[in-house]
């Protein structure tokens, strides 16, 4: 069961600072200092029960017409591609935790956590911290030289958590800061979306080949070509890693074929794929291209492989790559943009028991009210000047406030996380052992589960009825090459024992039907 947690604003951001923004806010408005001092002072619930019980009594209500649907909505002026996926019936009116009433009036759950963003769902409790925040006078608006209190203590934040440190000790937290033993992550880049946190940790492992700048020092390996392993898709082509929408990153899932050729006749850089879960195919890759002209410049994956049918890497497997790569000094990236938060140590890599010398978190992270993605390095890999990774919007206080609230309930609710993900993860199970001819097994992590299907068809079937019938939002995953068909679930962290219930009963109804069809 969910625990709440009261926080006031100056608890979260500190005594010293608070009284400083409260007493310049004073002067500036004209407002009494006493009162904006009781504003942020106010104790605030994250996760009331009296919500928690709002949200399990909607439950029996969800899939039915919840609302008057709005029938004069904008029609907008997409392009061609964004118009031909739009669904206007689940285009936002309203949320409240895990659902959303769409323009159709009906009452969704959020299956898929709003694609990963709505981590505390929606019009989260804990939220009312960023209107006090904003009442006593806190402005979102900073720079990259300007970096506000609040960032800098979310920058701390993310590093204690990621070192497994305990809260307040802050001590530990120093000496790690001060740190230059590799794979010890100590530094923050402050960045606005998973895209460019995953540029950022391609950037930090392209300087180690080629100059930033042309009076930056020579690179540690000038005149070598780079080459990036990634994840192989089931045709061993490149569709099953997925770092981003920046060119670069494109160009390691196979996208702009023809240039990608051009990079490569050219010995600029490289791209290779591995297949997933195979120790032998990634060590075959390093030592073909860890040698001679060659030198892998990074390896970067995720730890489940949500584009590409929720396939988790096994654990000897990451262990195994991550101990060659640090014998050969080859940088490990490991993308946590949708992973980050899904698991009770916050990072999915600390389950590993890995040491990343790249770690990115973003979506899930500051709760989908503001736009926010980081990038954790190390001492030796922070290569990049501020304008190797430099981002306008990417230090907002508020977002960073967003951020630390999310990461403080999270931390307070690791005991749930982790429970409710194992009784997911189980009763997804045994949604595959009942119906054997449809399904051919759970895949996934936790709250972030897949059901495999047989074939294409089937999986896209399964989705769309449960989508329309129910109205619980999961997706199928059809389109990569050779990728189990794959029904895709992240439920969030606000998931209750009875909204798992309810998603699973409605999967075994449409399952159960299917078969009855087929039959």
């Amino acid at each position: 069961m969910i625990s709440n947690l009261e926080l006031s604003l100056t608890e979260l951001a500190g005594e010293g600072y608070i009284d400083k923004v409260c007493r310049a806010s004073a002067r500036l408005t004209g407002r009494s200092f006493a009162e904006l001092r009781e504003i942020a002072d106010e104790k605030v619930g994250f996760f009331p029960e009296h919500f928690a019980a709002r949200l399990d009594s909607l439950l029996p209500m969800a899939g039915k017409t919840f609302s008057e649907p709005l029938k004069s909505s904008s029609p907008g002026a997409g392009t061609a591609a964004f118009d031909a996926a739009f669904h206007r019936g689940n285009a936002p009116l309203t949320g409240l935790g895990f659902f959303r009433v769409g323009e159709d009036g009906k009452l969704a759950v959020i299956g898929k956590s709003e694609h990963y963003q709505a981590s505390c769902g929606h019009n989260f409790p804990g939220a009312k911290l960023l209107v006090n925040a904003m009442t006593v006078g806190i402005t979102n608006i900073t720079h990259n030289n300007t970096r506000g209190h609040i960032t800098r203590l979310l920058e701390r934040e993310l590093i204690r958590i990621a070192n497994g440190l305990a809260p307040g000790d802050e001590e530990a937290l120093g000496a790690v800061i001060r740190s230059t033993e590799p794979h010890v992550l100590n530094r923050v880049i402050n960045l606005e979306t998973g895209s460019l946190a995953c540029e950022a940790a391609f950037k930090m492992m392209l300087a180690r080949f080629y100059r930033l700048h042309a009076h930056s020092p020579a690179p540690a390996y000038a005149g070598k070509t780079p080459v990036f392993p990634v994840m192989a898709d089931h045709r061993q082509g490149k569709e099953a890693n997925y770092h981003g929408t920046t060119v670069m990153t494109q160009l390691l899932r196979g996208m702009w074929p023809g240039f990608c050729e051009l990079l490569e006749q050219a010995g600029a850089c490289k791209c290779v794929a591995v297949a997933i879960n195979d120790k032998g195919s990634f060590a075959r890759a390093v030592e073909r291209y860890d040698t001679g002209k060659f030198k892998i410049a990074g390896f970067l994956h995720e730890l489940v492989l949500m584009n590409y049918g929720g396939l988790r890497l096994d654990d000897d497997y990451v262990s195994f790559c991550h101990k060659l790569c640090a014998e050969r000094d080859i940088p490990v990236f490991v993308d946590e943009i949708q992973t980050g938060v899904w698991s009770d140590e916050i990072f999915l890599f600390r389950k590993y028991g890995c040491r990343p010398d790249l770690v990115s978190v973003g979506k899930g992270v500051p709760g989908g009210l503001y736009p926010a993605s980081k990038i954790l390095t190390t001492a030796a890999m922070d290569d990049l000047d501020q304008f190797g990774a430099l981002v306008t919007n990417g230090q907002e206080e508020l977002a960073s406030l967003g951020c630390l609230l999310t990461l403080r309930f999270a931390e307070h609710n690791r005991e749930h996380t982790r429970v409710l993900g194992e009784l997911w993860q189980k009763k997804l199970q045994l949604l595959a052992a009942h119906h054997p001819d449809l399904v051919e097994k759970a895949e996934g992590d936790g709250l972030l589960g897949t059901l495999l299907f047989r074939d294409a068809g089937r999986a896209a079937r399964f989705c769309e009825k449960l989508n329309r019938e129910h109205h619980i939002d999961v997706s199928a995953q059809t389109y990569k090459a050779d990728c189990p068909p794959a029904a895709l679930t992240k439920l969030p962290l606000i998931a209750s024992e009875k909204l798992l219930d309810f998603v699973a009963d409605a999967m075994e109804s449409v399952l159960t039907r299917m078969e009855g069809e087929r039959a």
